[in-house]
């Protein structure tokens, strides 16, 4: 599968660790490749509804899947209440 630079992307798995669920929203910003010849990284910025940086994370591109023209955004709440 082909990514783009700035490309919107949906995350394939939860990062609990980010609080952030499968199937969120976030921008390609850069490819790293693995330090010993392991899968591609690419580098993710994740913004809020109002477009504020919130995250930048590191993960292996087969975490990250194409957004598709039948999928729809939605919002949630990062904090629980």
């Amino acid at each position: 599968m082909s990514f783009e630079l700035y490309q919107r992307v949906a995350l394939n798995r939860d990062l609990n660790e980010y609080q952030l669920k499968k199937g969120d929203v976030a921008t390609l910003i850069d490819f790293v490749p693995h330090p010993s010849n392991g899968e591609q990284g690419c580098v993710l910025e994740v913004f809020s509804a109002t477009g504020e940086s919130i995250f930048v994370v590191i993960l292996p591109i087969t975490d990250i899947k194409p957004l598709k023209n039948h999928e729809i955004l939605s919002v949630r709440s990062l904090v629980e209440i």
